[in-house]
């Protein structure tokens, strides 16, 4: 079993490497900010509701563009839902490619749309992978005997 200080340090160069990869921004360390003993899993509660929500909008952004006629209100609404949502807990990578969705949207760009769709489930996949890993590392500490904040 690892140390506690090996765990710290596990965790702290697996947290800097989402930074350095630019998966997540500062946006994430001030939603962490947030969290304290009296509520000691508000940052699990708020990424599990990204998730739902974004599991939701993606499926609606894939209907969207199944349809014979697109919407492109409705579309272009659900994808700066989901910029919005990525935005608030740091997910840049996700944020970015709605950002470029947004443009095919107003361009009427079907094909466009559909790639960026494709792009925009891989990065959500890549940030929810990663989320659910440092999670699992920062429980490990946690059970371990360790307590935050780590510096």
């Amino acid at each position: 079993m690892e140390s506690v200080n090996q765990l710290q340090r596990k965790l702290a160069e697996y947290t800097a490497s989402l930074y350095n990869e630019k998966i997540l921004d500062e946006q994430f360390i001030q939603l962490q900010q947030l969290q304290d003993e009296n509520n000691p899993d508000f940052v699990v509660e708020v990424v599990s509701l990204f998730f739902e929500d974004s599991e939701r909008l993606l499926n609606e952004l894939a209907k969207a563009l199944n349809q014979t006629n697109v919407d492109f209100k409705k579309l272009d609404a659900n994808v700066h839902q989901l910029k919005g949502s990525s935005s608030s807990i740091g997910a840049q990578t996700v944020q970015r490619v709605c950002i470029a969705f947004r443009n095919y949207c107003d361009e009427r760009n079907v094909e466009g749309c559909l790639q960026c769709l494709q792009q925009v489930k891989n990065e959500y996949t890549l940030v929810k992978n990663k989320l659910e890993t440092l999670f699992k590392l920062e429980k490990q500490f946690v059970d371990a005997g360790g307590s935050f904040p780590v510096v």
